[in-house]
């Protein structure tokens, strides 16, 4: 009993621990990718590639198969012993063992093997454009919960500075060293700052949320993600598109899955166009059985009869077609226009991904501007304010111009925020097309 007792306090002590966890983007990335559902699906599919590898190449080794018959004939028959024809029930019991191999089918046995080593291969790209995909959108939506719990921190700041400063006018307006429309104005700052903090916590609730979702998740369970770090200038490389669409097109799972799936449909009509040509197979036989009258004991014992009635034979099978109803030649069609979609739905993907590696490129060059001009207007931003709490402790301007500046000093720090966030996410997208990956071994 104690030890069950020490045991379930060990248990929930690992809960514990595990829900205070701290999770940055890789650890959500690799229980995302452990735990999605298409994973299992891709794997399962990959499996049959397999199995379907493994039956194309014994396909290429002859066929053995074993046979064994036994049957009772009553009234007229015949007799095994003599041949002719008798009216005593007779007993038979026969074995046989044929083998057969295809000589030549059109090539369409080579092909298949062929199709089935390349489906193992874009099996393994699909399953890694799978991870890809769980781990670019976890990544994005890990990139809107720091952008949040950013926010979060600015209002939680913001907050507190209006009602400092709340406290601090109200104590002056006793004095008579303000006005009661200062005051207003200040308390009207102080809950424009709290609505504005119960949103972005709000806004932070549901980010999480959706990021369990896409981490497959348990909803009940606390997410602690990491908090965002302090915005930092980053050079990038001036890589141009066409260059890394170079570098996408040797490691990009998606492109070489599709590539795949161009020469698997390709291999699929060569197929078909094989079932149009005469096929040629060889095979062989052994057989052997025992015979006896039902009325009368047999002459030779089983043993004897199994020796003496052995036979094998061997024979070659031609098989020309020549009508089956338009069953070959409208397969072989329909494998001929499969290939042709295949062929446009590969070029459509290299111009799509060619597009969204330009975007991604120019996106990066962008937001690298952005975000130094961003950084640079909040720092303007906050030597103005300071010198603006400066003039109004003074009575220089008003608390009207006062919030003014407090508010555009927040946006501009959120401006510096999300550019800096954006500039992050957006780099590492590019590298992503780079093959410049963290996740290819979860």
């Amino acid at each position: 009993m104690k030890h069950i007792f020490f045991i379930g306090i060990l248990l929930f002590a690992q809960i514990a621990v595990a829900q205070e966890k701290i999770w940055t983007m890789e650890d959500c990335i690799r229980y995302a990718v452990e735990h999605n559902p298409g994973r299992a699906k891709q794997e399962a599919q990959n499996t049959i590639y397999k199995i379907d590898r493994q039956e194309a190449v014994a396909g290429f080794f002859p066929s053995l198969d074993a046979r064994s018959n036994a049957s009772i004939n009553f009234g007229r028959g015949i007799d095994p012993e003599t041949n002719a024809y008798i009216s005593t029930n007779t007993f038979g019991n026969s074995y046989d063992v044929y083998s057969s191999m295809t000589l030549f089918d059109g090539l369409s046995q080579i092909y298949r093997a062929r199709m089935a080593k390349i489906n193992r291969l874009m099996g393994a790209q699909q399953l890694q454009d799978v991870k890809d995909q769980i781990a670019l959108g976890v990544m994005e939506i890990f990139f809107n919960v720091l952008y949040y719990k950013g926010t979060v921190n600015m209002a939680e700041q913001q907050l507190q500075e209006s009602a400092h400063s709340l406290k601090q006018i109200q104590r002056m307006e006793e004095l008579g060293m303000k006005a009661i429309s200062d005051v207003a104005e200040i308390r009207a700052k102080e809950a424009e700052d709290r609505f504005l903090l119960t949103r972005q916590k709000n806004l932070l609730r549901i980010e999480i949320i959706k990021l369990k979702e896409k981490m497959n998740f348990p909803i009940e369970n606390e997410l602690l993600v990491v908090d965002s770090e302090t915005p930092e200038l980053i050079n990038v490389s001036d890589a141009d598109a066409l260059t890394v669409y170079e570098q996408a097109m040797q490691t990009l799972p998606k492109i070489l899955s599709a590539q795949q799936s161009l020469k698997a449909t390709e291999a699929a009509y060569k197929i078909a166009r094989g079932y149009l040509f005469p096929s040629l197979s060889f095979g062989a036989g052994f057989s052997t059985g025992f015979s006896r009258l039902m009325d009368e004991a047999p002459e030779m014992s089983f043993s004897e009869q199994l020796k003496n009635r052995q036979g094998s034979y061997v024979g070659l099978a031609l098989s020309i077609p020549i009508f089956d109803r338009l069953s070959r030649s409208s397969e072989s069609r329909r494998a001929k226009q499969r290939l042709v979609i295949a062929r446009s739905d590969n070029e459509a993907t290299l111009r799509q991904i060619y597009s969204e590696i330009e975007q991604a490129v120019a996106d990066v060059r962008g937001l690298q501007e952005q975000f130094r001009s961003a950084h640079e207007k909040m720092v303007a931003m906050l030597e103005a304010h300071k010198v603006n709490v400066r003039k109004y402790d003074e009575g220089l301007i008003s608390a009207l111009e006062l919030t003014t500046s407090a508010n555009r000093l927040l946006n501009a720090r959120v401006e510096e925020l999300y550019t800096n966030l954006q500039f992050q996410l957006k780099s590492k997208l590019l590298n992503y097309y780079k093959g410049e990956t963290s996740w290819t071994e979860f």
